[in-house]
C-alpha cells in the first residue's frame, strides 16, 4: 500500500500547528518550513478549516488547532495526564525531590504541565503553568538532543543561549558536546548551571512517531543533587521517562 500525500500533508500541518500551540503559526511558516506548495496549503488548512481541526482569524492571524480536534484530544489528554501523575508521584516519593513534566510552550519557553512532590522540609518546587526559557540547560538538551543538530544551532541561534550561572555551557562546540552526551546516556545534566544553588536532571517521553513529546525533569539544591549522585538520578529520570513512554504508546528513537 502506498501513502497518500494530500493525508500526509494533512498530518504535518496538523503536527507542525501543534508544536506550537497554543500560539498560532504563519500560513508562511507553514507553507516554508514543510517545503508545500502554497495552493495545496491552503486547500489542506481550509479543508480542516471546515472540519474543525484547524481555526484562523485571517492569514495575518496564522493558524491554531480547532475546537473539534481539542475535543477529540480531550479524552486522550486525560488518560495521558493520569498516566504522566503517576509516575511523577512515584518517582518523587522514592527521591523526596520535585519531579515534573514540561512540553514545549510557542517556539521559545516550555510550561510545567505536571508534578509530583512528595518531599518534605525545605525544598525545591515548581507551579504548574511555570514556565522556563528556551536554553533552561536540562530542559532544552532532553527536547533537542535528538534532533538535527543543525536544526538545534539554527534555534539556539534564533532564541539565544543565555548565562544564567558562570558555570552555564553557551558555546556551540560545547553544546554539541553536551547533546551527544544526553543522548548517550539518555538523560540530560545541569549542575549549576540555571541557579548556582540548584541542580538538574531530564529524560525525554517519545510519542508513537518517536519524537519527543514532552520531558520529565527534577531540580534539587547542588547539595543534594551534585556530580557525586547526579548518575544515581539520572538513571531514575531516565527510567520514568521510558515508563512514560511505554504506557502512552509512544517508541523511544535509537540513534
Amino acid at each position: 500500500m502506498s501513502d497518500v500525500p494530500a493525508v500526509l500533508n494533512a498530518m504535518r500541518l496538523l503536527e507542525r500547528i501543534a508544536r506550537d500551540w497554543p500560539e498560532p503559526v504563519s500560513s508562511g511558516a507553514l507553507i516554508d518550513e514543510l517545503g508545500l506548495n502554497r495552493s495545496t496549503a491552503y486547500n489542506i488548512l481550509g479543508t480542516l478549516q471546515r472540519a474543525g481541526w484547524t481555526a484562523t482569524r485571517g492569514d495575518r492571524g496564522g493558524w491554531s488547532l480547532g475546537p473539534r480536534l481539542l475535543s477529540m484530544a480531550r479524552v486522550s489528554e486525560d488518560w495521558m495526564t493520569d498516566i504522566v501523575q503517576q509516575e511523577l508521584d512515584s518517582l518523587s516519593q522514592r527521591t523526596g525531590f520535585i519531579v515534573f513534566a514540561v512540553q514545549r510552550h510557542g517556539a521559545a519557553e516550555y510550561s510545567v504541565l505536571a508534578k509530583g512532590d512528595r518531599g518534605k522540609g525545605v525544598r525545591i518546587t515548581v507551579g504548574i503553568g511555570d514556565t522556563f526559557p528556551f536554553s533552561a540547560p536540562a530542559i532544552m538538551r532532553a527536547f533537542y538532543a535528538w534532533e538535527d543538530p543543525a536544526n538545534v544551532e539554527r534555534l539556539a541561534e534564533r532564541y539565544g543561549l543565555e548565562a544564567f550561572t558562570a558555570e552555564t555551557v553557551t558555546t556551540r562546540v560545547a553544546l554539541r558536546e553536551e547533546m551527544a552526551a544526553t543522548r548517550e546516556r539518555g538523560y540530560s545534566v545541569s549542575i549549576r548551571e540555571f541557579d548556582l544553588g540548584q541542580s538538574g536532571v531530564a529524560a525525554p517521553v517519545f510519542d508513537a512517531q518517536r519524537r519527543v513529546s514532552m520531558v520529565v525533569c527534577t531540580l534539587a539544591f547542588s547539595s543534594d543533587l551534585n556530580e557525586s549522585t547526579v548518575d544515581q538520578h539520572g538513571s531514575l529520570i531516565r527510567e520514568c521517562g521510558l515508563r512514560i513512554t511505554d504506557r502512552t504508546g509512544g517508541a523511544v528513537k535509537i540513534e
